[in-house]
């Protein structure tokens, strides 16, 4: 029997699953923006609910995933500084669209930050599931958990 426990070894799954439902929740997100002539009180709280989604996944592999795989694989670590590097241009884009929706009704610059929030996350997305999802799967500190990792409940 493994001395990992098979929880462990499906992190990197768990990350893939947490983009896909960010994916989706985007993908979402877009149709109501097409779907629409104007920034409806349900669209803006949709946008703001997806937007804290997308921080807490970020601010969660900030200050528990990415040093977590500092300190197991050293070797990881321009790439895992990278990936930070993007969480702050995403942090930044995050706040354009929060600038927009509470500071005005202007659908057409929410739909182009937000194409271009989904231009950046999916680019991202892709370079850190090549980069990092190995390394989740060899994860062997046990006291992290889907939360702290990823930023959800699992």
């Amino acid at each position: 029997m493994s001395a990992v426990p098979d929880r462990l070894a499906a992190w990197g799954q768990q990350l893939v699953e947490t983009h896909d439902r960010l994916r989706d929740e985007l993908d979402r997100l877009l149709d109501g923006l097409d779907e629409t002539s104007g920034l409806t009180p349900d669209l803006r709280t949709h946008c703001v609910a997806f937007c804290g989604a997308v921080g807490r996944h970020h601010t969660s592999e900030d200050r528990t995933a990415f040093p977590a795989l500092a300190a197991q694989y050293p070797e990881l670590q321009d790439t895992l500084d990278g990936l930070a590097r993007d969480h702050h241009v995403v942090a930044g884009i995050l706040q354009s669209i929060e600038a927009v929706l509470t500071g005005s009704d202007d659908l057409d610059r929410a739909r182009s930050e937000i194409d271009g929030l989904a231009a950046i996350l999916e680019s991202h997305f892709r370079w850190e599931e090549r980069a990092i999802v190995a390394a989740l799967d060899g994860l062997t500190d046990s006291g992290v958990d889907a939360e702290a990792l990823f930023g959800r409940d699992v």
